[in-house]
């Protein structure tokens, strides 16, 4: 007897999707998420903030010269040294100027005796008027002489005129110095950021709004400042070349202004900044005056 033969389905079950196929999905997407958050975040961030990279930390650098001419005898700073106000720096050969002190304070106490002497003799009518008066201008002539040599004497001592680092040093004991020769200069502490805003970002930003900013030589870190002042013209107005906008083809460019960025820190950590240092700074364009944050500054400019 013949067995029959079974029925065997062709029909094939349908694949199941990879496990690693749903991982890959399911990552997709969260990172879908992160990034709409991410992008919510920033475009509601702009409504609130103005910032820019095109923003540098600025600072006065004063150039110190002599006002003598003779040779070096000691030179008491380096490169990068920091000085206090009134601090000897550089000390020129005073025995020229000594001997010419000397000079002219023995003609002045003689000048001064023989003036003297002769208001005396004036008072008694021994002497014209006319000799008094010529006494008198000996006695002023020598006089001035005394206050120049004592000037000279204090000029071959170069101090501090104010707090600083000393910065471009081009002076050695022995040299022989012209007067107004530079001989260094001296960066003082007070700095601040010159940030360059698009004209556009300028619509609601005011002096004294606070502003946060992160300074290139210092990653992960974060200092306080505010609005100081914003200048009255762009930066190309004021260039060495402005442009010339009435002759020629025209296109449009968006100009920059400089604004103003006073440190609010203290003036230890502000001495760690050096003129010329990347920044970026982050106005809170929407803080208003009598926010807590807000910074009056002592200037008309809110008036």
């Amino acid at each position: 007897m013949t067995a029959e033969p079974k029925n065997i389905s062709t029909t094939e079950p349908a694949a199941a999707t990879p496990p690693r196929t749903k991982i890959i999905r399911a990552v997709l997407g969260v990172v879908v998420v992160i990034a709409a958050l991410v992008g919510l975040y920033y475009f509601i961030h702009s409504f609130y903030y103005e910032s820019t990279d095109d923003a540098f930390v600025e600072g006065h650098v004063v150039t110190i010269g002599t006002k003598l001419s003779n040779t070096v005898q000691d030179v008491l700073i380096d490169d990068n040294y920091e000085v206090k106000k009134g601090q000897l720096l550089v000390q020129i050969d005073p025995r020229d100027y000594q001997v010419q002190l000397d000079s002219a304070q023995a003609n002045y106490d003689k000048t001064k005796s023989d003036f003297d002497r002769n208001v005396a003799l004036a008072n008694s009518r021994a002497i014209s008027q006319a000799d008094l008066d010529a006494a008198r201008g000996t006695f002023d002539v020598a006089k001035a002489a005394l206050d120049q040599a004592k000037l000279n004497m204090e000029y071959t001592r170069i101090t501090a005129p104010f707090d600083g680092r000393i910065t471009r040093k081009a002076v050695e004991p022995g040299d022989y110095i012209q007067t107004g020769q530079t001989l260094f200069s001296i960066v003082p502490h007070d700095i601040w950021v010159t940030a360059n805003f698009k004209e556009t970002q300028l619509t609601y930003m005011q002096p004294g709004q606070p502003v946060t900013i992160h300074i290139d030589a210092f990653p992960g870190k974060t200092f306080k400042g505010h609005v100081d002042s914003i200048q009255s013209g762009t930066g190309a107005r004021f260039s060495l070349l402005p442009a010339e906008n009435a002759t020629g083809n025209y296109v449009k460019v968006v100009q920059r202004v400089p604004v103003k960025i006073r440190f609010d820190e203290s003036p230890e950590v502000q001495a760690a900044f050096a003129p010329g240092l990347s920044v970026v700074p982050e106005v809170k364009i929407s803080a208003k005056q009598g926010d807590a944050d807000f910074v009056v500054p002592p200037n008309h400019l809110l008036q």
